[in-house]
């Protein structure tokens, strides 16, 4: 029996999947979880990998191995491979002023030029989640570490690079789909844009040449073998991918298929057979882990949603779905726009949630559950639309991540999306993608294997316009009272 490993390094926890690699039957699992924050050392993950890894109950018998982690994340090394500052996470916004000097930079002054170039660049614009925004704060705010900068990595990237033995910079890997969420890498030529790299970090072109940027694997390549020293020699380790990229895999997803993803963060991400660019700065253009294109759009807030009004109301999730549920669509004329932690789609890092409609008649716990779950499918469906505004066909959706097991959600899903949605069974998708990944990378064959995880099952519902509209015109509100 040949088996493989898929790790996802996420921003709450570390999972491991080991599977059958022909069939992709699942043997065993195991997890870890990671310090909360915004800003982690990296050591944290290699402990946490490590702990998942023996609850999964080891890779002596693993053949491949391949890890999916949480994207944008800033690991600076220095020339000695070792990690100058904590890596500066995803949804650390403190970088959302270097974003904007970063449009308005490439622009010369110009905003809306600037957003066009970097579209047109790299297929997305500079937001605060983006590694190049991070590296310009480290610029500005920590000059004197930002001098030692001798290799720049993603934390798929240095997991990986760590599994090998980490034996020099040069030897640091990583893949189409994450290096395409740095800002300086273009997933249609295939090439890293040094000159943005010199434009975060304020330097010549001339003088970023000797920063060593991860070796961009195509998909399905192998990316070196484990380290001998701890045992792993033995393992073929995969170039890995992004967390996004890594659902989709996971999922199957072809082009033509939209997944929208409830975790920590909402994602909508469709495989298309071309490259995005959005001026807008609300879709993504990046790469996925089979050399399509994954034009995405990622929300802040998400599952935390739901969180914060079970913890309101004093209830589990289950009751919360309950409560939901026995409200009438539209919670009484009860809107939550649900900016919880800023936003990045639409780009409002500094915004906070609102709740309107508010009267005596709408105020009632059964409402603000029905509005917590309308608000954050609401908030999906803005990102939905903004990626068929870049030309791709979203005609039905495959709803997973944590708030999916949220029977209210599954059945409020449809008539707020206007689609049908379907629900595969709860699993480790982003696990599950690098285990498909480490499975090709040991086939050698032109394509993933194709696995079967379960049966999925459908939602249909009448979509009902008037909840979408209403979330909308208190979303245009919130957005105009931010400062300019």
């Amino acid at each position: 029996m040949t088996l493989v490993a898929g790790i996802d390094s996420s921003t709450q926890s570390c999972k491991v999947v080991i599977r059958e690699a022909p069939s992709g039957r699942l043997v065993r699992s195991g997890s870890a979880p990671h310090p909360a924050g915004t800003e982690v050392d990296p050591e944290h993950w290699w402990v946490a990998l490590q702990r998942a890894v023996t609850e999964a109950g080891g890779l002596d018998d693993v053949e491949a191995v391949s890890v999916a982690g949480q994207q944008h994340g800033l690991v600076c090394l220095d020339a000695r491979g070792a990690v100058i500052r904590p890596a500066l996470l995803w949804n650390d916004t403190r970088s959302a002023g270097a974003a904007a000097d970063l449009v308005v930079e490439l622009g010369e002054g110009d905003p809306a030029q600037g957003a066009e170039r970097w579209a047109e660049a790299v297929g997305t614009v500079p937001v605060a989640s983006l590694t190049v925004a991070k590296l310009r704060w480290l610029v500005d705010h920590e000059p004197e570490l930002a001098e030692r900068v001798a290799a720049v990595a993603l934390p798929h990237d240095w997991l990986t690079w760590r599994l090998s033995g980490a034996p020099t910079l040069e030897t640091l890997g990583t893949d189409r789909s994450d290096a395409s969420g740095t800002g300086y890498f273009s997933p249609a030529t295939g090439e890293y844009r040094r000159d943005l790299l010199a434009l975060a970090l304020r330097r010549d072109r001339s003088a970023v040449g000797s920063i060593v940027l991860p070796c961009v694997l195509a998909p399905g390549n192998r990316a070196g073998t484990g380290d001998r020293a701890t045992g792993l020699g033995h393992v073929v380790l995969g170039p890995g991918c992004g967390d996004n990229a890594g659902a989709a895999l996971g999922l199957g997803l072809r082009p033509g298929d939209t997944s929208i993803s409830l975790g920590t963060s909402g994602v909508v991400a469709a495989v298309s057979a071309t490259p995005t660019s959005d001026p807008s700065g609300l879709v993504a253009g990046f790469a996925d882990a089979t050399g399509q294109f994954l034009p995405l759009a990622c929300t802040l807030n998400a599952a935390r949603v739901l969180d914060a009004a079970a913890r309101v109301l004093a209830v589990d999730h289950d009751e919360l779905s309950e409560l939901a549920l026995t409200a009438d669509a539209g919670a009484g004329g009860l809107v939550h726009v649900p900016y919880l932690e800023g936003e990045r789609t639409p780009n409002l890092p500094t915004a906070t949630g609102s709740l309107s409609g508010m009267t005596l008649g709408s105020m009632t716990r059964e409402n603000l559950a029905r509005a917590s779950v309308e608000g954050l499918l609401c908030l999906m469906a803005d990102g939905m639309e903004a990626v068929r505004r870049q030309g791709v066909s979203v005609d039905r959706v495959t709803l997973v991540g944590g708030a999916a097991r949220s029977r209210a959600v599954r059945e409020v899903a449809p008539s707020i999306l206007g689609v049908p949605v379907d629900v595969p069974p709860p699993g480790e998708y982003v696990a599950d993608g690098a285990a498909r990944q480490a499975a090709w990378v040991l086939s050698g064959a032109a394509e993933p294997p194709a696995w079967h995880l379960g049966e999925v099952a459908t939602y249909d519902a009448a979509p009902v316009p008037a909840v979408l509209e209403r979330y909308r015109e208190a979303a245009r509100q919130v957005a105009e009272a931010q400062p300019h």
